[in-house]
């Protein structure tokens, strides 16, 4: 049987030009992250099963690619459960082992925590326009910092690097999870219930107001609940100030902090951005991993009609591993989404080194060669980059080939003579 040439569904191989653009953009990705400082730390790509599966990652722990045990650890024939069959997973994000890292390596790490990770992270989904089963993550994450100057540092570090990469008009839309249930809890749900309603508000933007509300009824929530819900969201279409109306309407369902603390990040972040985009509350944003406490906010691209990224505050994850709370928030930009936005746009990197090739005939003496070779040396201590290889037959080809990866300039090398 033949072997496939074809890489395994939902994973892509990537030619020269994209690479030269994930290139591009992550070494802006770097840059940036770095003048606002945070670090770079490399975790593994495989997790412990349980880390993985700890009721945080919601819908994502569903779509995680499992790995059997190995050697004598792996007993088909006295298995009875999964558990018994499997002990790591390929880490579906990058806050998991993050969070496992930092409780590790606590001791040794400065506070607050200012964490850049870039890495794959793989997961067992359906394959669409800018998703994939393996593909990568770019987080930013702030631990030990409980007041909302993370949330802010966040923000601004993340929409100045799209800002750099040409990237404008996009929105960061924002929202805090003790709205979401202060909302519901006025509303009459059940507070057990309460991540039905959410997994159900999350399909606003698909659904529109009255698809949530026929949802709810068929969820077996009451009618008098659902129009109270409902009621909310329309005062805050016709309200001059949305977060300023659910304060006044929420009353002692939401503490008085949650209105402050966002207005703040919000006013903070208009007053000193450094790109063209806009940052709005957006009471129906909802972010679907489980282990979110506070602020949770999302990068609405126009060109891409979806979330090209988001995060948000996450108190009580590290406590899971140490025992001990730890204040941590953290943005991740959609790394993929954003280069095939790029490619699709037609992007060329600016400030591209001027490409020299080098071409020549076979045959030619080795003294030759040696001076060709030196030569293509100095041009690249001047600037440019400089391919040397033999000359194909059909020249002209290997010519076009070549002007389709970039290349400007053309030096043909004979055997008797420079031509």
């Amino acid at each position: 049987m033949a072997l496939s040439k074809k890489p395994v569904t939902g994973m892509k191989d990537i030619l020269p030009e994209e690479m030269k653009i994930r290139d591009y953009v992550m070494g802006v990705i770097k840059e940036t992250y770095a003048k606002f400082g945070f670090t770079s730390i490399e975790t593994p790509c495989m997790e412990n099963i349980a880390n993985l599966s700890n009721k945080q990652g919601g819908e994502n722990e569903k779509l995680i690619f499992k790995v059997l045990k190995r050697g004598e650890k792996l007993n088909l024939e006295t298995a009875e459960t999964e558990s018994d069959l499997v002990d790591f997973g390929m880490r579906y994000d990058l806050t998991v082992p993050l969070v496992r890292f930092y409780s590790n390596n606590m001791a040794n790490l400065p506070s607050p925590f200012k964490a850049l990770q870039m890495g794959n992270v793989w997961r067992a989904d359906r394959p669409q326009r800018g998703r994939y089963r393996q593909f990568m993550q770019c987080d930013i994450d702030i631990l030990g910092e409980p007041s909302n100057l993370a949330e802010i540092e966040l923000i601004l570090a993340t929409t100045t690097t799209l800002g750099k990469l040409g990237f404008k008009g996009f929105e960061i839309r924002i929202n805090e999870r003790r709205i979401l249930k202060a909302m519901a809890a006025y509303s009459g749900f059940p507070e057990e219930e309460f991540d039905t309603v959410f997994i159900i508000l999350d399909k606003m933007d698909k659904i529109g107001l009255d698809g949530v509300a026929e949802e709810l009824v068929k969820s077996g929530f009451g009618q008098e609940s659902v129009d109270k819900y409902l009621g909310l969201f329309k005062g805050i279409e016709s309200a001059e100030n949305g977060l300023e109306y659910l304060a006044t309407e929420l009353g002692e369902y939401l503490d008085e902090d949650v209105k402050e603390n966002l207005s703040e990040i919000i006013d903070s972040v208009k007053a000193t951005k450094a790109s063209e985009f806009e940052i709005v509350f957006d009471p129906t944003l909802v972010r679907g991993m489980s282990y979110y406490t506070g602020t949770i906010f999302e990068i609405a691209i126009p060109e891409f009609g979806g979330s090209c990224g988001g995060g948000g505050r996450y108190d009580k994850m590290v406590g899971k591993f140490t025992g001990n709370d730890v204040p941590a928030c953290g943005f991740s930009i959609g790394f993929e989404r954003i280069v095939l936005l790029l490619l699709e746009s037609g992007f060329k990197i600016p400030n591209e080194s001027e490409k020299v090739a080098f071409l020549i005939e076979k045959g030619i003496a080795k003294d030759r060669l040696c001076d060709i070779i030196a030569q293509a040396q100095e041009t690249r201590k001047a600037g440019k980059q400089v391919l040397v290889a033999r000359m194909n037959k059909n020249k002209k080809h290997q010519k076009e080939q070549l002007e389709a990866q970039g290349y400007t300039e053309f030096v043909d090398f004979y055997r008797e003579a420079l031509k």
